[in-house]
């Protein structure tokens, strides 16, 4: 499991959308059993054809996270979307995402990876177009979770079909063009957006970025039905469907009143939303617990909350990753609603944080096994520095021009290139190997929650500063003023990470499954 992540981690690039990385990861099942019910295919035609398949499915998972928050601004006009919806509009997909990782593995290990991969991508497609023919905000948001339910069916099996495909000797290749597909996807991302908003093609719009899946899943799954073997797990444990939906529900009476806050205000049923989400949270470990005790195997272990290097490395990841989502959100909207750019010359704008984290991420998967927590601190630290430069260059409320931004987002970039690849190996590397497959699959789901939370709080504290500070419609110093304070509780929030991460192993775990 470990290498995999590993393989596929410099491919971590913008947006929301490099949180869907980490979570390309294995079943957490896949890692801790060696029975398949199928042998390793030789690297064949055959076997490179069904690579291309997953990892067309792979990109457009990344591909469509990184183009809606582009493309948030013009669907906010479109459709009269608020505040809120927008925020909606991004975290219903995460959310879900991190939903269907939990039971996305489990369901190919029973049921066959590629008859799920086959229904995922089908979904994904169905979802997609659905998307595109929205008539509200409503519909939007609930397409979008949608989208992520069935993007984390989908995404689960590609590592196991790669195994499937693949003799062992040939397997690194395959992850290798696996993770140059995701870094191609995380450069493209805020380009293809910008560029389909503003050509609005047949008077389309921002709905191009959701057709534009509809063509290639039907090519994938013609493809697909032929190329991708079938492959399954040997082991027989039940499905924890009723853990997975307490989960969910639990995290999303959380944020519920976090997101709504401009809207509903602080009541007494914002209290209550919150308490029922603890509470839900509550049930949902005892559960889990009582699941442990009987044999069973759970969504998540709660005892893995004792082993220290894990629950230090959930901590980590939750804040490492809450930043990420709602830093691109915030941007985009000040960029184009702020400074007056289109959509594609805000995805310009973006894609010197994609180089930069291409470019420091072959070093910091090279150096991980070596210098793994110096790697994390350091990446934290360079995120946090590069928002303080934003932040200078932002506060006085007059556009700064193409290039001072390109060079605070291109050192960011380079930060997370450093970390965002690793993290997840380096938390495992203090985990016993017998519950490191679980700990991965836990710390995938929760990279998905810390980009949803990231949402809801930095994004309410950037469009309540829009709204308090206008005077009337708001202007580009109350959008420069919003990004400040989105900017210095981020650094604060990166800088917090840096000194979490001193309490993490010193190297990545090296082990190749």
């Amino acid at each position: 499991m470990s290498d995999s992540l590993t393989d596929s981690g410099h491919s971590m690039a913008t947006m929301p959308a490099m949180v869907a990385d980490m979570t390309d990861s294995p079943s957490p099942r896949e890692g801790t059993r060696t029975a398949e019910a199928s042998q390793a295919l030789t690297a064949s035609a055959g076997a490179t054809t069904a690579l291309l398949v997953v990892l067309f499915g792979s990109f457009m998972d990344l591909l469509d996270a990184t183009i809606v928050t582009v493309a948030a601004p013009a669907i906010a006009q479109d459709l009269g979307a608020g505040d809120a919806q927008i925020q909606w509009t991004i975290a219903a997909y995460t959310l879900a995402l991190g939903a269907g990782l939990i039971t996305g593995g489990r369901l190919g290990d029973q049921y066959g990876r590629k008859r799920l991969f086959m229904i995922g991508l089908a979904g994904f497609m169905v979802t997609s177009a659905l998307c595109a023919l929205a008539v509200d905000p409503g519909m939007l948001i609930g397409m979008r979770a949608g989208q992520g339910l069935t993007a984390g069916i989908m995404v689960p099996q590609v590592f196991g079909i790669i195994r499937a495909s693949f003799a062992p000797g040939e397997r690194a290749k395959a992850f290798g063009a696996y993770g140059a597909v995701q870094g191609l996807a995380s450069v493209a991302g805020p380009l293809l957006g910008g560029l389909l908003v503003d050509a609005n093609l047949f008077d389309l719009g921002w709905r191009t970025i959701f057709w534009i899946n509809v063509p290639v899943s039907i090519l994938a799954l013609i493809i697909g039905a032929k190329a991708l073997p079938e492959s399954r797990s040997a082991s027989t444990a039940r499905l924890d469907l009723p853990g997975a939906l307490l989960a969910a529900t639990g995290i999303l009476l959380l944020l519920l009143p976090i997101i709504q806050t401009e809207t509903w205000g602080w009541t007494w049923a914002g209290y209550a939303l919150l308490a029922a989400g603890i509470t839900v949270l509550a049930i949902f470990l005892a559960y889990e617990r009582r699941l442990t005790e009987r044999g069973d195997e759970p969504v998540f272990d709660p005892a893995l909350l004792r082993i220290r290097a894990f629950a230090v490395g959930l901590s980590a990841s939750v804040l490492f990753f809450g930043g990420i989502g709602s830093y691109f959100l915030t941007l985009s909207i000040y960029l184009q609603n702020g400074t007056g750019r289109t959509a594609w010359e805000t995805g310009l704008v973006i894609l010197p944080y994609a180089l930069g984290s291409i470019i420091t991420s072959g070093l910091g998967v090279a150096l991980a096994a070596k210098a793994g927590r110096t790697l994390l601190i350091t990446g934290s630290l360079t995120i946090a520095a590069s928002q303080l430069v934003l932040w200078f260059i932002v506060k006085d409320g007059t556009d700064p021009g193409y290039w001072l931004l390109a060079l605070a987002l291109f050192i960011g970039g380079l930060g997370l290139g450093l970390a965002a690849p690793i993290l997840v190996n380096v938390v495992l590397a203090g985990v016993p190997g017998r519950n490191a497959g679980a700990a991965g699959g836990v710390l995938s789901t929760v990279n998905q929650i810390g980009g949803a939370v990231g949402i809801a709080v930095l994004g309410t504290f950037f469009f309540t500063a829009v709204t308090d500070s206008a005077t009337g419609a708001p202007v580009l110093p109350d959008y420069s003023h919003a990004l400040s304070i989105v900017l210095i509780v981020s650094a604060a929030l990166y800088l917090i990470t840096a000194l979490v991460m001193l309490a993490l192993p010193k190297a990545a775990v090296e082990h190749a499954e």
